[in-house]
């Protein structure tokens, strides 16, 4: 029996100080991060939620060594989460991640360049932001029970708008005609720019737009909000109803933001970045940034980010089903 134990004990113990001697490396390097710039990817364009957000982390950070933003836009975001999926898992290349690039794409694409699960690893979730429902001042429905009502009299007659096929905002509404049993016609545009002009005009009904750049519209009296699409009243527009309190209980289509590093990057190096991110977006000038522009911070732990995307995955995967969209 002596004989039979030692060398399986004497085994297990060089396994064990193997395994140290392996994980000794990456254990120093996450001691020691950062010791060189950090490279946050964004897939879209400057001056949107998803560059803010970044450009924020990249003037409040103190981790000694500074942020840069990388913008690297195109196909809906995943040219840039692309990037991020690929690079080593060092903590050195980060993704600022949309409800887009880390749920709804995934069932859009035919072919997606990565996987938005497997190869990457959730940081945090930074802010969300609604959408808002407007329609043109000639429409005569109030509130959303009288368009539902009126489009439901009209079926396929109503049309809303979007910056094309495939967007966060296009979803949005097949997921209120999915809910309200509507027959909304939607119509693509090349990008908001275009689409806006023809609501303004009264060329179609209506848009379910993001709230910052929808609000001061609003304000001028150009376009009617009937309501928000998050699942509380935003604090940057209270006097808004949700779609959900008039008569869609659990009508919800936010637009969120969060990192992802690539997957097996070390968890010290995730904690570390997690602490650094509740930090900063905690600041009291940046929370009032943050509301000024109609963003709400989540925040919180790695955790909660992965849990919460399972489930926008599952919820967004079943909508784009149902109503047959695809990415142009």
């Amino acid at each position: 029996m002596r004989a039979r134990t030692f060398p399986r004990r004497r085994l297990l113990t060089m396994l064990a100080a193997t395994a140290a001697i392996v994980s000794m490396p990456a254990l120093q390097a996450a001691e020691t991060y950062p010791t060189k710039p950090i490279r946050m990817v964004v897939g879209f364009p400057s001056g949107g939620a998803p560059d803010i957000l970044a450009r924020l982390f990249s003037e409040k950070v103190s981790l000694g060594q500074p942020v840069v933003v990388d913008n690297k836009p195109g196909a809906g975001g995943n040219i840039g989460a692309e990037a991020v999926a690929h690079a080593p898992p060092d903590g050195y290349t980060l993704a600022l991640g949309t409800v887009g690039t880390h749920s709804i794409n995934g069932a859009l694409y035919s072919k997606m360049p990565y996987d938005m699960v497997k190869d990457f690893v959730p940081v945090i979730l930074l802010a969300s932001t609604p959408n808002v429902l407007v329609v043109h001042p000639s429409v005569p429905a109030k509130n959303v029970q009288e368009l539902i009502a009126l489009a439901k009299s009209k079926p396929g007659q109503l049309t809303f708008g979007t910056p094309g096929v495939g967007t966060s905002l296009h979803v949005a509404g097949e997921l209120f005609n999915t809910m309200a049993g509507t027959k909304i016609t939607h119509v693509p545009y090349k990008g908001r720019a275009m689409a806006i002009p023809d609501l303004l005009g009264g060329h179609i009904t209506m848009m379910f737009d993001n709230l910052p750049s929808a609000l001061p519209v609003v304000k001028e009296g150009k376009l009617r909000a009937l309501g928000v699409t998050s699942a509380q009243r935003s604090a940057s527009a209270p006097d808004i109803p949700t779609i959900a309190e008039q008569g869609l209980p659990g009508y919800e289509a936010t637009s969120w933001f969060a990192v992802f590093a690539p997957a097996n990057t070390p968890k010290e190096i995730v904690s570390r970045l997690n602490a650094e991110l509740n930090r900063i977006f905690t600041l009291p000038d940046v929370q009032a940034k943050l509301k000024t522009l109609g963003l709400d911070p989540v925040l919180g732990t790695p955790e909660k980010l992965a849990e919460y995307q399972r489930a926008e995955i599952a919820k967004w995967a079943k909508v784009v089903k149902e109503s047959g969209a695809k990415a142009e």
